[in-house]
């Protein structure tokens, strides 16, 4: 069945809706798309309108050449929420897709009901330790720190390692990760080097450490335990500085623990919306 499309300012956006209810919009991460949601869209669309779509540069969304920021694709879904007359959502964001839900709870608060921040990072003095697996792929030697990170060269990367990496760090279990580390390498083949390449810079420019304060909407901070590619401590930074924010740490959760634990995680971001 054919997406609907969203002419949203210069790019078009694919999207899809799901069931009735108040509107909750799900924000996927790095080079992801729509359907990586599936578990979700299940055992949300029974109680809430359930949005779902695919950020600039990936799947049919258009793939824009200038460079991108985590603040452009906020700008971006907002635009979506305002092609839907949507005034006002929950928002589920998932790694870069909980970036970008930090940017628009900061800089759009009257648009955020609730806010779900899923295995992410406030990023910029919150980045330190780039997992060894993943530096060795970008060609880092020792220090990962912030300043390090913005002296590499990111189009001289070998990407293909880069995304073999990534992969392999978002899985703990054996049967995910030998289904999706193989399937790496036709995945960056779809997207694209050049695409890959803007989604990623935007992550390591992503800063809103000193903004947190100003978030508004009751927010829930989920993580896992052995998450290896955004380690738990950055969910508690973030939980630490979001006013009254709930943290929620599920044992031996990978950084995919919305896909490898689906239903402890379903179960977490459904009792967070219901309470009053």
């Amino acid at each position: 069945m054919r997406m609907p499309k969203a002419e949203v300012k210069e790019v078009n956006i694919y999207y899809k809706v799901h069931g009735q209810g108040e509107p909750l919009l799900l924000i996927m991460g790095l080079t992801g798309i729509q359907r990586a949601w599936v578990f979700q869209i299940r055992a949300f669309k029974k109680y809430y309108q359930v949005i779902t779509f695919t950020n600039r540069g990936r799947g049919k969304a258009d793939k824009p050449s200038e460079p991108y920021t985590v603040k452009m694709m906020a700008e971006d879904t907002v635009g979506l929420m305002d092609y839907l007359r949507v005034d006002k959502a929950h928002i589920l964001g998932l790694s870069l897709g909980g970036m970008i839900a930090q940017e628009m709870a900061i800089n759009h608060p009257e648009r955020v009901r609730k806010l779900i921040l899923a295995s992410t990072t406030a990023g910029g003095r919150a980045i330190g330790d780039t997992p060894l697996e993943l530096q060795r792929a970008m060609g880092l030697k020792g220090d990962s720190s912030e300043a390090n990170m913005r002296g590499v060269d990111f189009r001289s990367m070998d990407f293909e390692k880069v995304m073999r990496a990534t992969v392999s760090l978002s899985f703990n279990k054996r049967l995910f990760r030998m289904v999706f580390v193989p399937l790496s390498k036709i995945h960056l083949k779809r997207i694209g080097l050049s695409n890959f390449m803007a989604q990623f810079v935007a992550t390591r420019t992503h800063n809103t450490l000193d903004r947190l304060h100003l978030i508004e909407a009751p927010t829930l901070v989920i993580t896992g335990t052995r998450d290896r590619l955004v380690p738990p401590h950055y969910s508690e930074v973030l939980a630490s500085r979001i006013p009254h924010a709930k943290l929620v740490k599920v044992e031996g959760g990978s950084h995919s623990l919305f896909m490898e634990m689906r239903g402890r995680f379903n179960k977490e971001v459904l009792d967070f919306l219901r309470d009053s």
